[in-house]
């Protein structure tokens, strides 16, 4: 059946989670379209309406909850064979009251490393693997810092949570840059961390790190998306961001956001003009550039995933928040 050709509906889909980081799913109750799928909790966004209204109202009417606080994430478009829908993703973080199915429909909490409800509607599998993203994505800084130190520090913060690190040492010879690689991947697997080599595809494949970070350059022309399980990019400006969408990779890092001292001449964009460049995109995104960890929760405010850090993840307090 060819789908049909309508208006797009907006619609918005909450990611609630509780407090030991688990999230809520709904499965759609009998009567309606993909009677028996699982599904994020939401509905459509009403005429005049705005999202975080429809949001409040939705959940509220679904799960007998109330919104506290909640930021905004991803819009994913989906065709279905009825609609098509451009679901506006919510990461609700504060509610009051206990959610229970007020239409009928059963709940289940999931772990995002371990989702296992089944059938999901078809237009969550990218929104449940972006749910295993963390909030600080970790860029290596050994040439500063040294080996011997960055693999230390690496060690201490992986301890303290840390799940993504990027290593990016451009000034590495061949030999010195293998030889630290296979340190930080031993030390992050065996803390069930993830690991993405920088620019380098071959590098990755060869020692078996996770994925791969384009660079801006390498973004632009490529013609298809690297063959890995995790695939970020490294965006500047609207152009930038397009090419990651269509290409098709996990997330991309935006920045720099704020002055920072690994490119000293660039322009900052600012927290407004971060919140304007992701409204509506459909790929997380880390703000990049001069971050702190407490700028996280100003990141998720503006939409964002988190933030990108590379000095500044590895002190003491970088990995405070999940």
């Amino acid at each position: 059946m060819s789908p049909v050709q309508t208006a797009v509906v907006p619609v918005v889909a909450a990611v609630i989670y509780r407090a030991d980081g688990r999230f809520l799913l709904a499965q759609r109750p009998d009567g309606k379209v993909y009677a028996g799928y699982w599904e994020f909790p939401g509905g459509k966004i009403e005429p005049g309406e705005r999202a975080p209204e429809a949001l409040a109202r939705e959940l509220h009417e679904e799960l007998g909850i109330d919104v506290e606080r909640a930021y905004p994430w991803i819009t994913r478009r989906y065709t279905y064979a009825h609609a098509t829908v451009d679901l506006h993703f919510y990461r609700v973080v504060g509610f009051a009251g206990e959610p229970h199915g007020r239409e009928r429909q059963a709940l289940v909490w999931q772990d995002s490393e371990r989702p296992d409800a089944s059938p999901m509607l078809p237009a969550n599998g990218p929104v449940l693997a972006a749910l295993r993203l963390p909030s600080i994505y970790a860029i290596t800084n050994a040439a500063e810092a040294g080996c011997e130190r960055a693999l230390a520090d690496i060690e201490s913060t992986l301890e303290r949570g840390l799940k993504l690190i990027q290593v990016r040492e451009p000034s590495f010879d061949a030999q010195t840059l293998s030889a630290f690689l296979s340190n930080v991947l031993l030390r992050a697997h065996a803390r069930g961390a993830r690991v993405l080599v920088n620019a380098d595809i071959a590098l990755a494949e060869r020692f078996g790190a996770d994925g791969v970070h384009l660079k801006s350059a390498q973004l632009r022309e490529a013609c298809a998306r690297p063959d890995f399980a995790l695939v970020g990019a490294s965006c500047h400006n609207e152009a930038e961001l397009d090419f990651a969408a269509r290409l098709g990779v996990d997330f991309v890092v935006l920045g720099p956001v704020a002055p920072t001292l690994s490119h000293p001449g660039a322009a900052a964009l600012g927290f407004h003009k971060l919140a304007q460049m992701i409204r509506g995109y459909p790929l997380p995104v880390y703000a990049l550039g001069g971050m702190r960890a407490e700028d996280v929760e100003r990141a998720y405010a503006c939409g964002a995933q988190g933030i990108a850090m590379q000095r500044g993840a590895w002190l003491p307090y970088a990995q405070s928040r999940p």
